[in-house]
């Protein structure tokens, strides 16, 4: 810089010849001046598009934009590759036929190329100038799916938000984009008519490029604002639909919690005027049995909008699930059987009979697939199980296909039970009878009482042909004596304690009496009359009697 001054300067002196005016003088440095002002400006300039580039190039944008103008070369490249190969696949000679060979394997490089970049084909920014999908809006029908029509509502929400952010970012890109152009055109003021190629071309890119995201940022504005309508319209829908199904929600938790109000009334009311556990008990399972059913009915029948559609489906799958869940749907109707006919109650002692096998005990609970009871020491584990305290569980549709035995049926806490004692055939059968009748009256008298009592109470609701509940005794003939058989009234629960005390009773009366004998299984061996056959049959003898083994001759 310096040195052009100093040239300037000589000539100016060397045409002044070194003595021209001074107006002159002034004006040829005032043009310096002006032309060190201009080429400074121009540095400033210069640095500042530099600047602008090196921020550009980072811009995600202008590197998608770079694929783009990659796509558009790989484009014009294929096109002239294609027309080539086209040209030369007519000629004859080995070096066409080798250069149209060459040709047609660029043709199928190039096309693999634009397939991968293939999303830039039509916008310099590829498939970001459209906006995100919208799914299908959630069919807001249950209290399970008012969170999936949030959900929906925050997707649309973000969707919106992200658009919206793609936008702003381009719209700041074309700013950064103007400043740049307005750049360039200072610089080409500063040249005049003296513009560079360079200056030229990179005008004309740049030019380019503005006009194309100009176009893009035109597209998504107008886009985000259709898009954010259109979004605006389903979140409103959206909300209407999840509004209307909080509504009918609290409608029928409203109508549910009145039920459950309702049966604990009944509830507190059956408690505080009845009396009988027993009878509390099935009142309280059977009111939660409807309580239940009408809620799950009320649910169904709100959130099923075709309900012939739904006796159509369980019409046709009515066969299978009758096949699969025979057991499930007859347990149900025992249930139901059970609780209206009271054949069954809690704390009733029942035996149950399925394939040979017994079992006595107390239920416990009846829900609704089957009868929970606990085994208890009675006369059954005594001489089967030899075991006792188990709790066992019977399928309720037992009640149709096998043998229950109810002991407290109906308020009944008495059964009969019975004890047989053996005498011999010269015992004194009528003393017998006579001490085994005084014994089980004295013991059995309250029972007796207690039973007399039911039963009256129980001909106004049943046939009773025979209600007399006095001990009976009866005497038969057995192949081995007399069977003194005692029949009497005891407590359903605890049967072994009083046959233990009749039977011990009764035998020490029997063994007291010099002409009752009591008979059991026995044998009679009789031996030959001498002596010496007698003896023979110790220890150490020769045996020759009724034992004879094999002879040692």
């Amino acid at each position: 810089m310096k040195f052009i001054k100093i040239i300037v300067f000589l000539v100016f002196l060397f045409e002044s010849g070194f003595g021209a005016d001074t107006t002159k003088s002034k004006q040829i440095q005032d043009e310096m001046i002006k032309n060190e002002a201009v080429q400074s400006e121009k540095s400033k300039l210069q640095i500042n598009i530099n600047n602008l580039n090196e921020n550009i190039k980072t811009n995600i944008w202008i590197k998608r934009y770079n694929n783009y103008l990659a796509y558009r070369s790989i484009e014009a490249e294929l096109e002239q590759v294609k027309f080539d190969a086209k040209k030369y696949s007519t000629w004859e000679g080995v070096k066409y036929k080798e250069l149209s060979y060459q040709l047609t394997n660029k043709i199928k490089i190039k096309e693999n190329e634009l397939s991968l970049i293939d999303e830039y084909k039509d916008s310099p920014i590829g498939k970001l100038i459209k906006p995100p999908e919208i799914e299908v809006m959630p069919t807001v029908s249950n209290p399970f799916s008012i969170i999936e029509g949030y959900s929906f509502i925050q997707k649309l929400d973000q969707n919106v938000k992200n658009y919206k952010e793609i936008n702003s970012q381009i719209d700041n890109l074309v700013k950064i984009l103007l400043e740049e152009m307005g750049i360039y055109r200072q610089l080409s003021e500063l040249d005049g008519n003296n513009t560079s190629v360079t200056l030229s071309n990179e005008m004309a890119v740049a030019q380019k490029r503005l006009n194309d995201f100009t176009m893009v940022a035109d597209i998504v504005s107008t886009t985000s604002e259709v898009y954010s309508r259109k979004i605006d319209q389903l979140k409103q829908e959206a909300n209407e639909k999840i509004s209307n199904e909080i509504n009918r929600t609290v409608k029928l938790s409203l109508v549910i919690f009145f039920l459950l109000v309702l049966g604990f009334g009944i509830k507190y009311g059956l408690r505080k005027y009845m009396t009988d556990d027993d009878s509390l008990y099935t009142s309280n399972k059977l009111i939660n049995f409807l309580l239940i059913f009408l809620s799950i009915f009320i649910l169904l029948f709100s959130y099923i909008e075709n309900a012939s559609y739904l006796v159509t489906v369980l019409g046709f799958a009515s066969a299978g699930i009758a096949i699969a869940l025979k057991d499930w749907f007859m347990s149900i109707f025992g249930w139901f059987v059970i609780m209206t006919s009271g054949a069954v109650r809690v704390g009733d002692r029942i035996r149950v009979s399925r394939d040979g096998t017994e079992m006595v005990g107390d239920v416990l609970d009846i829900s609704l697939f089957k009868m929970t009871v606990r085994e208890d020491v009675t006369l059954t584990t005594y001489t089967k199980s030899r075991r006792s305290g188990r709790v066992f569980f019977v399928p309720n549709n037992y009640i149709f296909t096998d043998l229950i035995s109810n002991y407290t049926y109906d308020g009944l806490r008495t059964v009969w039970d019975g004890i047989d004692f053996y005498i011999t055939f010269d015992s004194n059968h009528q003393k017998a009878v006579e001490i085994a009748t005084e014994i089980v009256v004295h013991n059995s008298r309250g029972f007796t009482d207690l039973t007399r009592k039911r039963m009256s109470k129980l001909k106004s609701r049943y046939v009773l042909r025979n209600t007399n509940p006095e001990p009976r005794i009866f005497s038969f003939i057995e192949p081995y004596g007399i069977v003194i058989s005692s029949w009497y009234y005891t407590n359903s629960y605890s049967t072994l304690g009083l046959r233990s005390k009749i039977s011990m009773e009764i035998l020490d009366a029997y063994m007291k009496e010099d002409d009752i004998i009591i008979a059991y299984p026995t044998q009679t061996l009789r031996v030959a009359n001498s002596v010496e056959g007698a003896e023979n049959l110790l220890p150490g003898g020769v045996a020759h009697g009724l034992f004879d083994g094999p002879s040692a001759n």
